[in-house]
């Protein structure tokens, strides 16, 4: 497989070797997880980012100092990536974690706690967009080639963590019973009060309404480009060239409209529809 010098195979999906190493995996498949436990899971460039922003602030009761003083990258980490084993042992309960990982390929005690999930969701145009654009900048990543050849990658699952479809097909497994939330990207811009009080009714826990008014503005996108421990500019220009493509670059619903040609939307459609089939899933933006 191409780029295997800058990438991983992990059962067949592409990790980046800069965040991912043998060992920090060999971490993930033995990590311990406790029924109190928080995972924000996501497919890449579908909210990620924002989760770790908002999770820790939901479970300490809205104290910004976390967030203000932590990168998001410690606060909330990524179960499979390196930085993993350095700082999840270390976090007090109710432990934030995130994972781009499909369900299958959770670790053995996720499957036996009670560990709750919420699962963003992002229209898979507008994360593919995301994702085009980060590639351009992080000199970690391969070149994605042209719009329409990293769209042909893209379809195809030859992009890291494999296809769209597959993970969130993946993830909508009735085994998880009431340990999952499933919300959308599109929802939380929308309205993102109302989305951080389904979270905390999801997670069994309370807020002041001054305290959550205070986390809602912080987690704004506008509020969060500016905070240096969530907009990864600490990452130096070698690693990701802010330049080229800032890291939070808009934060919007609907930006694969500026991108796509009429073609180009029909047949990303079409694959993602028949994909999808038989799955039952609807999503706000099927329509569009």
């Amino acid at each position: 497989m191409a780029g295997s010098d800058l990438y991983l195979v992990y059962h067949g999906l592409l990790l980046p070797k800069a965040t991912h190493s043998e060992e920090s995996l060999k971490y993930l498949e033995n990590f311990q997880v406790k029924d109190d436990d928080v995972f924000a899971v996501t497919y890449p460039k579908s909210g990620t980012t924002w989760m770790q922003e908002i999770l820790p602030l939901l479970l300490n009761g809205g104290d910004l100092k976390a967030v203000e003083n932590v990168p998001s990258w410690d606060r909330a980490p990524w179960l499979e990536e390196t930085r993993a084993p350095v700082v999840l042992d270390k976090l007090p309960s109710p432990r934030a974690i995130v994972s781009h990982m499909q369900y299958n390929l959770m670790p053995p005690s996720f499957f036996k706690s009670k560990a709750k999930v919420i699962y963003v969701t992002r229209n898979p145009k507008d994360a593919f967009v995301s994702s085009f654009h980060f590639h351009q900048m992080a000199s970690f990543l391969e070149d994605p080639g042209t719009f329409e050849e990293f769209t042909d990658k893209f379809l195809s699952g030859k992009v890291l963590f494999g296809k769209w479809t597959d993970h969130v097909k993946s993830w909508r497994n009735p085994e998880l019973g009431d340990r999952i939330m499933c919300i959308t990207y599109e929802e939380m811009l929308q309205d993102l009060h109302d989305a951080l009080s389904r979270i905390l009714k999801f997670l069994g826990r309370e807020l002041s309404a001054e305290a959550l008014d205070r986390v809602v503005h912080h987690c704004t996108f506008k509020n969060m480009k500016t905070n240096k421990m969530s907009n990864y500019s600490m990452v130096p220009e070698g690693v990701m060239d802010e330049k080229k493509s800032p890291f939070l670059r808009k934060g919007v619903a609907g930006d694969w409209k500026n991108h796509f040609s009429p073609e180009l939307d029909a047949k990303f459609t079409a694959v993602i529809q028949e994909e999808m089939k038989g799955s039952n899933i609807r999503f706000p933006w099927d329509k569009e």
